[in-house]
């Protein structure tokens, strides 16, 4: 059997090789031209030790990705476990509906990418390249600002499993 004869697996497939992982989560924000947008993330991952390189993938479906589009820097903020409001905010309501930002305290960070008060550990990084990955559009992140703070336990999947997202995936 050659590589062209072999048929992909169907999402239900792949759902259960996926089961039962507990991606760690995210809050990913931005802002361009004035329009700051921020989402619940479960695709975030280093891509490279040195140099640093954070990818993060983002839903082509939701506010957050339009806006990124236009963007410079994305802030990707990590999520305590125990965080659930925060987490309710930015990835069970969709910014084409709702002001999350009035919903949360938040800073002006570099480029006015707007950091989360309420989740100190984060980093800052520059829109290097965009790629398509199915259903999702991955950003490489130069990093250009952290900010490590101690935090408790990072949120997980697991931990909003049960959250209504605010568009479909």
């Amino acid at each position: 059997m050659t590589f062209s004869q072999l048929t992909p697996l169907s999402t239900e497939d792949f759902d259960a090789f996926v089961e039962g992982i507990d991606y760690p989560m995210f809050i990913v924000t931005t802002v361009a031209d004035g329009t700051r947008a921020g989402c619940l993330v479960g695709f975030t991952t280093q891509a490279s030790i040195d140099p640093p390189r954070l990818l993060v993938a983002l839903s082509d479906k939701n506010h957050t990705y339009r806006v990124a589009q236009e963007a410079e820097l994305l802030a990707v903020h990590v999520v305590d476990s125990d965080d659930d409001e925060i987490a309710q905010v930015f990835g069970g309501q969709t910014g084409d509906d709702v002001d999350k930002f009035a919903q949360c305290e938040w800073r002006e960070g570099p480029g006015g990418v707007p950091l989360l008060v309420e989740c100190p550990r984060f980093v800052v990084g520059r829109i290097l390249d965009r790629q398509a990955y199915g259903d999702h559009v991955g950003h490489l992140l130069e990093p250009i600002e952290v900010v490590a703070k101690s935090s408790e336990k990072s949120m997980g999947f697991d931990d909003v499993k049960g959250l209504e997202p605010g568009h479909e995936a």
